[in-house]
Formats: C-alpha cells, sequence, structure tokens
C-alpha cells in the first residue's frame, strides 16, 4: 500500500468513529467533532469553495513569494534578512508598546531532580500570561534553555499543562497528553535532560482562555456542559465553545488591523524577554520546539528572533499554495496572515534565521496537511540550507504516525537540541 493509500484509509476509519474509546488520534476527534467538518475522502472530488476553487489555487500559485531566499542570488544576506524581517513583521501587524515584565513566581513544587516554578508576566499592557518554568538541579553555570510551545489540538480549557506535567490532572487532560504525547510531557523530559524550560500560555489557552461568563448569553446557550459539576464534561463543553468562538474572535482581531498570528508571535518573543531575565539562562544558548501550532509558532519564533539559536518544528509546516485540496477545513484561525504568501511562504519565513540549526519533524499519517505541501516544504527549507553551504545545520524526520509528537520523536528533538545547544 502506497502511504498516501495508507493515509486515505486512516482519515476515513478515523473520522467515521466518533467514540473516543476507539478513536487513534484525539487531534482529528476534536477537529472533526468541533468544527463540524467531514472527512476527505477518495470520492469527494468538490471543492470546499465549489465554482472558486481555481481562483484561489491559480492565484495562490501566481504569488511572487518576494523574499524567499531562493526568489534571486541575494548579495547581501544580512540585508535580505534585516528587509525580510522588517516586511514579516509589518505583515503580522501587531507591534504594540513595550511595557515591563513585572515577574513574579505564584507557585514552585519541587519534581524530581528540577524544580517547577509558575510564573506571571506581563505580555502587553493589556494582558498578562502564566508559564510553567522548569530549573534542573545543581547548576553551577548558566544552562542552556528551551522555549516549548504548546499546541492547539482544539484544547483551549489548558495550555501549558499540556506538555508539562501537573498533579491531580484530570482524566481528559491525561487521554490527551497520551494520544498526542505519548503520554510523556516533552517539557518535563528536557528538564531531566539539563535544560532550563519555559512553557508560556497562549493567546486564548490556559490563562490567557476566553472567560465564557463574560461572553453574551447567545453565545453560551447551545453549550449546557459549561455548567456541569462534571470537571471532565466541563471541559469538553468549553473546548466547544471555544471552538465555535474562533471565528467571532478572528473577525474582530483582523477588524482592529492585527493578525492572530502576530499576537501569538508577540507573546512568544515576550517568553523569551522573560527567560533572559533569569540569571540561570545561558542567553547564547536557547531553542524552541513545538507540535501543531506549537510546530507554526516555533517556526515563527525561530524565523524571527535572533535571539533563538535552534530550534525544532514538528506536524505543522506546509507549503500554503500546496495545501488548498480541502485541507483548510481542518485549520484554526490562527494561522492566517493577509498577504503573506506575496513575500513569504512558511519555509520563508523560518529561514529568516537560516542557517541556524533547524530540525522539522513530519507525520506520514498526518492529516491536516497534503504530503505535497510537506514535502515542498521541506524541500524548500533544504535548498535554501544547501544555497547557504549550511545542509549540515538542517533535517528532516518523516514518521508513520498521526498527527503526534511521540516519545521516540521527543527523542530525536532533544538529541538534535543537545547537539546544538549543549
Amino acid at each position: 500500500m502506497t502511504i498516501k493509500a495508507h493515509r486515505m484509509k486512516t482519515h476515513l476509519k478515523s473520522v467515521a468513529i466518533f467514540n473516543p474509546g476507539r478513536y487513534r488520534n484525539l487531534f482529528m476527534l476534536i477537529l472533526a467533532g468541533l468544527f463540524g467538518i467531514f472527512p476527505i475522502n477518495a470520492q469527494d472530488k468538490m471543492k470546499d469553495v465549489g465554482q472558486f476553487y481555481p481562483l484561489v489555487q491559480n492565484y495562490s500559485n501566481d504569488q511572487p513569494v518576494r523574499f524567499s531566499y531562493l526568489a534571486e542570488n541575494w548579495p547581501d544576506m544580512v540585508k535580505w534578512r534585516s528587509q525580510g524581517l522588517t516586511k514579516m513583521k509589518e505583515l503580522l501587524a501587531y507591534i504594540p508598546d513595550q511595557v515591563p515584565l513585572k515577574p513574579e513566581i505564584t507557585e514552585t513544587f519541587k519534581k524530581g531532580t528540577y524544580t517547577r516554578y509558575k510564573v506571571r508576566y506581563a505580555v502587553t499592557s493589556d494582558w498578562t500570561t502564566e508559564a510553567y518554568l522548569l530549573i534542573p538541579d545543581g547548576l553551577t553555570k548558566p544552562a542552556p534553555a528551551v522555549i516549548a510551545l504548546h499546541d492547539h489540538g482544539g484544547f483551549y480549557y489548558f495550555g501549558k499543562e499540556k506538555i508539562v506535567e501537573t498533579e491531580d490532572s484530570p482524566k481528559i487532560l491525561k487521554d490527551f497528553i497520551n494520544d498526542a504525547y505519548g503520554g510523556r510531557t516533552y517539557a518535563d523530559e528536557l528538564a531531566r535532560r539539563g535544560f532550563i524550560v519555559l512553557c508560556p500560555d497562549a493567546f486564548y489557552f490556559g490563562s490567557q482562555r476566553l472567560q465564557a461568563d463574560l461572553v453574551p448569553e447567545v453565545f453560551r446557550e447551545n453549550f449546557p456542559g459549561l455548567n456541569s459539576s462534571d470537571e471532565n464534561i466541563a471541559i469538553r463543553a468549553f473546548n466547544n465553545f471555544c471552538s465555535r468562538h474562533e471565528e467571532i474572535m478572528a473577525k474582530y482581531i483582523f477588524a482592529s488591523g492585527t493578525t492572530w498570528t502576530g499576537i501569538l508571535t508577540h507573546g512568544d518573543r515576550i517568553a523569551v524577554d522573560y527567560l533572559l531575565t533569569r540569571p540561570e539562562v545561558d542567553p547564547g544558548r536557547i531553542g524552541c520546539m513545538g507540535l501543531s501550532i506549537g510546530g507554526f509558532r516555533s517556526a515563527f519564533l525561530f524565523g524571527l528572533d535572533p535571539r533563538i539559536k535552534a530550534g525544532v518544528v514538528a506536524g505543522w509546516f506546509p507549503s500554503f499554495p500546496r495545501q488548498m485540496s480541502n485541507y483548510f477545513r481542518w485549520h484554526t484561525w490562527m494561522v492566517y496572515v493577509p498577504r503573506m504568501l506575496e513575500f513569504f511562504d512558511l519555509p520563508d519565513v523560518a529561514s529568516l534565521n537560516a542557517p541556524r540549526p533547524l530540525m522539522i519533524m513530519n507525520c506520514s499519517q498526518d492529516l491536516l496537511y497534503t504530503m505535497e505541501s510537506m514535502e515542498a516544504a521541506a524541500k524548500k527549507m533544504s535548498d535554501i540550507y544547501n544555497k547557504m553551504n549550511a545542509s549540515g545545520h538542517f533535517k528532516t524526520n518523516w514518521y508513520d504516525v498521526p498527527h503526534s509528537l511521540t516519545i521516540e520523536m521527543q527523542d530525536d528533538a532533544i538529541q538534535w537540541l543537545e547537539q546544538w545547544l549543549k
């Protein structure tokens, strides 16, 4: 059976069954059940946008991607990078005034060979965030650090808790971690191996989640489970509510003149600011990694912040023009930047920090992306590093699994970060 046929067979099995106990990949269950979308199958020859498909596909194919390192022979790499960063930040359209971090530690918990701190700091004048900071025991000098970026997964109630081990976790969270991460929270594994780790909540997740009781009743009335005394039912209803509310949020974000990606990227860069306030951290050895939208965030943070010295992107590295064949139905509103493709495809964003070391991790059974889009993005990134005479600084790994960051993948990612940051 070909990879394509295997992926199609897996897809048809997975989205047809809505029993969580029998469902192999919880990511896809959440997306199918919460976003109200349907499987792509071999007989589905109609396009999500009907007769307008040629318009959008042809227009995306014709985009010049002006700031790609492959678009021309750039005589001055420093100038190319500077101009590219300026343009990408302009497209993200979110540059709030810098404010003091005013960091505070709100919780301390000893874990085996490291200590977990819950910290809070300001992101803008309008909001703060929480993060988990993991610091290994026995440090005698500044140590390497990793910004660990949590996924989306249709799971908004928690953010950082999806990748950091916590006590008394509800069953719905444990099930999610088992499915998405093989039962192992990778931030803790990084700390056990000597990395300082910061895991911030992203906008709209965890400590920054939408407060449902502040939203008009008309938006909440179809989600009675929000008030359930059963924690798992209430969390599931909240996730459902938030997924349906993404469209409303996106309208307000775009109408305000900014982008959701810009808000996310700003928060992740502020996380680096916070990390650099810690005397335990070696500022010259900071990396980032994440799965799913955490991978998307990692690609942007790696590309746009020169303080990041090595990166890992797992489960979110497609080429947008090759993603048009009914695959956007699965995706969040958080990843779209108007006019981006005129100047950058996703690999081009990440390349702004090349030739620093970058690993891409793709899942061959990943149903969120076309195989063509994943292969095209990986090839483009490889071609960029080759053009920079730095092929050894880039690597793409393929895994025959659904959308996830398995323990094997975690170990490979950590080994990559150890290679370049230790």
